[in-house]
C-alpha cells in the first residue's frame, strides 16, 4: 500500500482534522459502514488484549474474530509501522 498517493496523504490529512470523540464519531460513520466500524473496533480490542497478552483462543471468543485475523492483528501489533503500539500507549494500556 502506497500511503504517499495524493488520495490517502488527503484521508491522513482529514484524520488529524478531527478534534474530539464526537466528530471522530460523525466522520467515521460517514465514511464506513456499521460492518467495517465493527470489524476494526474488533481489530482493535484484539490488539489490546493481546498487549495483554490475552491467549488466542479467548481473543477468538470474545471478538468472533477467525484465528487468521488474531494472528494478522499480532503480526501487525509486534511487526508493523508501531501504529497499534503508539495508540495503545497513549490510552494508557
Amino acid at each position: 500500500m502506497n500511503w504517499s498517493t495524493p488520495r490517502n496523504t488527503q484521508l491522513v490529512r482529514a484524520l488529524l482534522f478531527l478534534r474530539t470523540p464526537d466528530e471522530a464519531r460523525r466522520f467515521l460513520r460517514d465514511l464506513l459502514t456499521p460492518d467495517e466500524i465493527d470489524e476494526f473496533s474488533k481489530r482493535f480490542r484484539t490488539a489490546e488484549m493481546l498487549s495483554k497478552k490475552v491467549p488466542y483462543s479467548v481473543i477468538e471468543k470474545k471478538t468472533g474474530l477467525s484465528s487468521t485475523t488474531v494472528a494478522r492483528v499480532a503480526h501487525w501489533l509486534h511487526h508493523g509501522k508501531g501504529g497499534y503500539g503508539l495508540v495503545l500507549k497513549r490510552l494508557g494500556h
